[in-house]
C-alpha cells in the first residue's frame, strides 16, 4: 500500500496548499453540483410553465432527504476513516468503508420503496395540490423511485474516496454525473427534443448520478490495492467500534439534513398558499441561494480529512491553523458573492424567468436570503470541525438549535407578521445566533486542546 502522498498531504504539506489540494476541488464539485440543480429550474424555466417549475421546487425536500442517508454513511464512515488513518489504524479504515457502501446501499433501497409505495400522501405531505400533483409526481418517478440508490452511493462513494485526500478524485466522480445531466437536460425537457417537462428533469438526473457511481466503481476497481477504500462484502461487519464510531458522527448529521427537509417542507407549504408564481420564485432563490451555499460546504466537507487526521496524530497547531485559514478564505468569498446577489437580485432571478410577477418576488425574496450567508459559512466551517474531530454531541446540538428551536418558529411567525416575504429571513435569524455560538463553542475546543492536547505530541508545525 503507497502512503507516502497522503502523509506528505497530511503532515508535511503548507497548509494554504493542503487545504487548496483538498478544498478546491470540493468546491468545483459543489459549484458543479449547484449548477447541475439548477439545470433543472434552468430549462423547465425556459417552458415559462410555473406549474412546471413548482413541480421541481415541490420535490425538492425529498432529494434533500436523501442527504439524511449520505450524512449518516458518508460523514460518519469518511470521519472514521481519517481518524483512523491518523492512528495508522488500517483495518477500521476498511471495515468503515465497508460499513458506510453497504448500509447506504439498503437504506437507499428502503427510501426508495418507502417514497413510491406511500406516494400519494407523500405528495400532500410536500405541498402539491391538485394543479402540481401530476407534474411532480413525473420528476419524483425518476429521482426518488428509480433514482435514490443511484444518487445516494455516488455521494457516499464521495466522500470515502475523499476521506484518503483523493479530493480530485471524489469531485470528477461528482461533476461526472453533474456534467451529464446538465448536457442531458435540454434533451428530454424542452418542446424540440421529448418535451417530458420536469419528468424529463428527472430522468436527467437518474441517469447522470447512475454515470457517476460507474466511475466510482471503475476508480476503485483500477486502484485496487493502491486505495483504503474497501468494498468487498467480507469487510461488512457490524462490529460495535465501527458503528458506534460511524454512527456518532453521522447520526447528527443525519438529523440534522431531516430537519432541513421539514424545514424546506414547512418553507414551500407557507410559500404555495400565495400561489403557483410565488412557489416558483421561492424555487429559484433557494437555487440560486445554493451557490454560496454549496461554497461554504464545500470548504467545509474539503478540510475535514485534513482535520481529522492531524487531530488524531495529536498535531494541535496544525489543525488550528487549517480552521483559520478556512475560515478567511470562506468568507472572503461568500461575502462577495452575497454582495452581488443583494445588489443585483432581479437579474439573476430574470436569469431563470422572465416573468414580472415572478421576478418581483423572487428580487425581495433573495435579498433576505443573502443576509444570513456570511453567518452559515461561520456554522459550516463549525460543524465541520464536530464532525472531523467525532464532536457528535456538538453536532447534534446545533442541528437541533437551528431548525427546532430557531428557523421552524421564525417560519411561523414572519409568516403571521409579514407574509410571504418574511419567510426569507427565517434562516437569517438562525444563522446569527448560530454563528455566535460557533466561534463560543470552537474557543472552548481550541482552549481543551491547549491545556490537555490529544495525548499525543504533534509533530513541528511546516
Amino acid at each position: 500500500m503507497q502512503t507516502d502522498s497522503k502523509v506528505v498531504l497530511f503532515e508535511q504539506t503548507p497548509i494554504p496548499k493542503a487545504v487548496a489540494q483538498l478544498a478546491v476541488p470540493t468546491v468545483l464539485s459543489s459549484l458543479v453540483m449547484v449548477i447541475y440543480n439548477l439545470a433543472d429550474t434552468f430549462f423547465v424555466g425556459m417552458l415559462n410553465d410555473p406549474v412546471q417549475n413548482a413541480a421541481v421546487t415541490l420535490a425538492a425536500p425529498v432529494l434533500l432527504a436523501f442527504n439524511a442517508i449520505n450524512n449518516l454513511f458518508g460523514v460518519g464512515s469518511s470521519s472514521m476513516m481519517s481518524r483512523a488513518l491518523g492512528r495508522k489504524d488500517y483495518e477500521t479504515v476498511w471495515r468503515s468503508s465497508a460499513f458506510g457502501f453497504y448500509c447506504a446501499l439498503i437504506c437507499g433501497a428502503l427510501f426508495s420503496l418507502a417514497c413510491t409505495v406511500f406516494q400519494s400522501p407523500l405528495l400532500t405531505i410536500l405541498g402539491a395540490d391538485s394543479v402540481t400533483t401530476e407534474a411532480t409526481a413525473a420528476y419524483m418517478n425518476w429521482t426518488v423511485s428509480f433514482g435514490a440508490v443511484p444518487a445516494i452511493l455516488n455521494v457516499v462513494l464521495a466522500y470515502l474516496v475523499r476521506s484518503e485526500g483523493a479530493a480530485l478524485h471524489a469531485s470528477i466522480g461528482t461533476m461526472s454525473g453533474c456534467i451529464l445531466n446538465i448536457i442531458l437536460d435540454p434533451f428530454f425537457i424542452l418542446p424540440w427534443g421529448l418535451n417530458m417537462g420536469a419528468g424529463g428533469a428527472g430522468l436527467a438526473t437518474f441517469l447522470s448520478n447512475c454515470v457517476a457511481c460507474l466511475y466510482f466503481f471503475v476508480l476503485l476497481f483500477v486502484k485496487r490495492g493502491r486505495t483504503y477504500v474497501c468494498i468487498n462484502p467480507k469487510k461488512f461487519v457490524l462490529k460495535k467500534d465501527i458503528v458506534t464510531g460511524v454512527c456518532a458522527v453521522g447520526i447528527p448529521a443525519s438529523i440534522q439534513n431531516l430537519l432541513n427537509v421539514t424545514g424546506m417542507t414547512i418553507l414551500n407549504n407557507f410559500t404555495s398558499a400565495y400561489g403557483a408564481d410565488a412557489v416558483a420564485a421561492m424555487g429559484i432563490c433557494q437555487k440560486i441561494y445554493m451557490v454560496p451555499m454549496y461554497v461554504s460546504q464545500g470548504i467545509s466537507q474539503g478540510i475535514m480529512p485534513l482535520i481529522s487526521y492531524n487531530y488524531s496524530s495529536g498535531n494541535v497547531p496544525r489543525m488550528k491553523h487549517t480552521i483559520s485559514f478556512s475560515r478567511k478564505a470562506a468568507l472572503t468569498i461568500i461575502i462577495s458573492v452575497a454582495a452581488l446577489f443583494f445588489l443585483f437580485p432581479g437579474t439573476f432571478v430574470e436569469m431563470f424567468m422572465k416573468n414580472e410577477t415572478i421576478i418581483e418576488y423572487g428580487s425581495h425574496l433573495l435579498r433576505g436570503f443573502c443576509l444570513g450567508l456570511p453567518f452559515l459559512s461561520i456554522d459550516f466551517l463549525a460543524v465541520g470541525v464536530f464532525q472531523a474531530v467525532g464532536m457528535g454531541r456538538e453536532s447534534f446540538l446545533f442541528a437541533i438549535l437551528r431548525k427546532i428551536i430557531l428557523e421552524i418558529p421564525a417560519l411561523f411567525i414572519l409568516n403571521a407578521v409579514f407574509g410571504l416575504y418574511g419567510l426569507c429571513y427565517a434562516q437569517f435569524t438562525a444563522e446569527v445566533i448560530l454563528a455566535i455560538a460557533a466561534i463560543l463553542v470552537l474557543k472552548k475546543l481550541f482552549h481543551r486542546l491547549e491545556t490537555e492536547g490529544t495525548g499525543l505530541q504533534a509533530p513541528s508545525e511546516k
